[in-house]
């Protein structure tokens, strides 16, 4: 570990000497002139020399430390802070220039912030250069794994997440798993899934698994990646419904064929004892044989019909809830028909209140441009209405016109209407009744309007859909498998390579040992030195007490906004599962290490505490000011608009903070955690700890 450089003297500690010097001098010339003034007693002129002279002294050092302060010191400072913003930051702006005795460094400062930032430039011109073609992949497959479908996950061979898509991320919407350089056994805690993992062949031959996560069956697709450093790669499905079906009507479809098997076998034998029996006329007992054949035939039929009506229940259960039936949001359908008409096509306006419904998107698609054709002709209009309507375990997809229901003739007509643009030519019914329904036409109670009513399978769900994630840059860092092993030694792992969760609280007061409870928790991640902006922590927590109007001034937050959060025993877990094996970060962490554990928060967070208060104090204890405002001005640190006081607001500013001293601690040689931790020890105050 290098040793801790002590930086300037204290400010406070300067001007607390040179006042009390420049005091006990004047003291002192002021007793030693009334010594004097009492002792020759001198007039006139020779007075007033004898009395310049005694406190001559006093005043020189006076004159000389006040000197000294504009001249040099503030210079020194502002020169010290200009370079510790310069390392943080080659292309910060410049607000310190050289002054006093140190204004002519000026040009040479200059010189070399330029000299620094051409270098970067051309460094940066030659990477770009030879990189070319790799940035352009990686942009093909940013883009490629944005609008790719199937769930990807890529993990290195301590199985921690190089790689995801937007698809894997609605697949484990909300799983603190997810992350990354997170390890998989967080996001899939399976053990078949890891006994597979462990025997996949390095020739990068395909193995599937299913595995269980949560309510739903996902099958796992695995594969080595062949020349990788083991690397491997999952692609995920979600089975649950063909699971389902297997354990459902499938299973059912299975056990009812043994069944109709043997009434088909019985059948065939009493079908051919009967037709090897004489006539009628022969004698009695072929007579009551025949009767008892026919009785079995009779008995054999029937359970053949009632299985055979079972037989087809079966089907249909299996079509209605077949994967052709995807959950389905009304306005997204209603959106997708109105693209899918031409121009010269009759309009249909949404109206009313959407919802959720299953459904064959593009088969229904079509079935609605062609009942919309057909209405067109028959009505003579060309705007309709479109409604949803919620039923018994149903939901009314109703076209809408001004007029008369539609005779019965004509929707039998238009269910024997084949679909030419759909495969296998179905008609309409044959559509409707994959999804267990039918068309019919009643009357609006108003008198003057009709609707052609279509009946779909709900869904259990409610609320609009997400809006689609924008894209983003944080869905891969192959970087990671290059970090130690999750299992060394964390006391020696570099600072770059630790990954690190930069958390913040807001409360109710500051009062914490006297009753004030965390009101907003917020927090982002660090991992391979590089902040994921969108892999985010943002939760409010119902303190079970008031908001203070003094603290809601402060932070903006008022009970009703807390009204219906989790209470603190239900939101530190998840915190707690959030941070994984992840080190903290805070600004005064003490205030805020206090505010995550309350007496009723039921976790416990024992892991590694970093502070920036006590880095940036250990850095740089000749500068005043530590506090996260005055930190982020040093660095050229920026707060987005209305996010200062906010939980995730300052954990991200206190994120980008920690990423501008890095490069100050490795000049210093302070590049382990252990080495950082005895620095930040070393500098830990009681009146630092409890500022703010």
């Amino acid at each position: 570990m290098a040793r801790r450089n002590p930086g300037l003297p204290r400010r406070q500690t300067l001007v607390g000497l040179w006042l009390l010097l420049s005091g006990i001098s004047l003291l002192g010339g002021a007793i030693f002139a009334l010594w004097l003034d009492g002792l020759f007693q001198p007039r006139g002129l020779a007075r007033w020399v004898l009395w310049l002279g005694c406190f001559s002294g006093g005043g020189t050092i006076f004159l000389v430390g006040l000197l000294l302060e504009r001249q040099l010191f503030a210079p020194l400072r502002h020169l010290q802070v200009q370079l510790a913003r310069l390392v943080a930051n080659p292309d910060a702006r410049d607000d310190y220039p050289p002054e006093g005795w140190l204004r002519g460094l000026g040009p040479d400062l200059v010189r070399i912030r330029e000299a620094w930032r051409s270098d970067r430039g051309r460094l940066a011109t030659a990477h770009a250069d030879g990189a070319r073609s790799a940035a352009r992949i990686r942009q093909e497959l940013e883009a490629l794994l944005q609008v790719l479908d199937t769930p990807l996950l890529l993990c290195d061979r301590h199985r921690r997440l190089l790689l995801y898509n937007q698809a894997a991320e609605r697949l484990f919407e909300d799983h603190p798993g997810l992350g990354l350089g997170k390890r998989l056994e967080a996001l899939l805690p399976v053990a078949s899934l890891h006994d597979a993992l462990g025997q996949l062949p390095e020739d990068g031959s395909p193995r599937e698994v299913l595995v269980p996560s949560g309510e739903r069956w996902l099958r796992a697709g695995l594969r080595r990646v062949p020349g990788s450093e083991g690397e491997t790669l999952l692609t995920l499905a979600d089975t649950t419904a063909a699971w389902s079906s297997e354990l459902g009507a499938r299973a059912e479809l299975a056990e009812l064929l043994p069944v109709l098997r043997r009434h088909g076998a019985s059948l065939s034998t009493a079908a051919d004892a009967l037709g090897q029996l004489p006539r009628p006329a022969a004698d009695a007992d072929s007579d009551a044989l025949r009767r008892r054949l026919e009785a079995v035939i009779d008995e054999e039929g029937r359970a053949l019909a009632d299985r055979l009506a079972r037989l087809g229940e079966v089907v249909d259960d299996m079509q209605r809830h077949g994967e052709r039936l995807l959950p389905l949001w009304s306005n997204d359908l209603w959106a997708a028909l109105a693209e899918r008409l031409p121009d010269t096509a009759p309009r249909i306006t949404p109206v009313g209140m959407p919802a959720w419904l299953k459904g064959d998107a593009p088969a229904l698609l079509v079935v609605l441009t062609t009942l919309l054709d057909r209405l067109a002709e028959h009505t003579g209009q060309t705007a309709f209405d479109g409604e949803v309507c919620l039923g018994n375990r149903r939901v009314y997809l109703d076209l809408r016109w001004r007029g008369s229901p539609l005779p019965e003739q004509r929707l039998d007509a238009w269910h024997r209407w084949r679909l030419e643009s759909l495969p296998m030519t179905p008609t309409v019914g044959e559509v409707l009744r994959q999804h267990d329904s039918d068309a019919w036409s009643l009357a609006d109670p108003d008198g003057e309007h009709a609707r052609l009513r279509l009946p779909l399978p709900a869904l259990e769900r409610v609320g609009a859909p997400r809006p689609r994630m924008p894209p983003r840059p944080e869905f891969h860092d192959f970087g990671i498998a290059e970090l130690p092993a999750p299992d060394a030694e964390l006391a020696a792992c570099p600072l770059r390579a630790l990954e690190i969760v930069a958390f913040d609280t807001e409360t109710t007061g500051l009062e914490l040992r006297r009753g004030d409870r965390v009101i907003s928790l917020g927090a982002c991640r660090i991992v391979n030195a590089r902040l994921l902006a969108s892999e985010t922590f943002d939760i409010r927590v119902d303190p079970g007490r008031p908001i203070p109007p003094a603290s809601t001034a402060i932070h903006g937050l008022s009970d009703e906004d807390v009204a219906g959060a989790p209470p603190p025993a239900v939101a530190l877990p998840r915190f707690r599962d959030y941070i994984g094996e992840a080190i903290l970060l805070a600004h005064n962490a003490a205030f805020d290490l206090l505010a995550i554990q309350p007496p009723d928060g039921g976790v416990t967070f024992d892991m590694p505490v970093l502070d920036t208060l006590l880095i940036s104090r250990a850095l740089d204890a000749g500068l005043d000011g530590h506090d996260l405002d005055s930190l982020a001005e040093r660095y050229d640190l920026r707060f987005p608009p209305g996010s200062r006081h906010t939980a995730l607001g300052d954990a991200r500013v206190t994120a980008e903070l920690w990423l501008a001293l890095l490069p100050r601690l490795e000049a210093r040689g302070i590049e382990t955690l252990e080495a950082l931790l005895a620095l930040q020890a070393s500098a830990f105050d009681r009146e630092d700890a409890s500022a703010s």
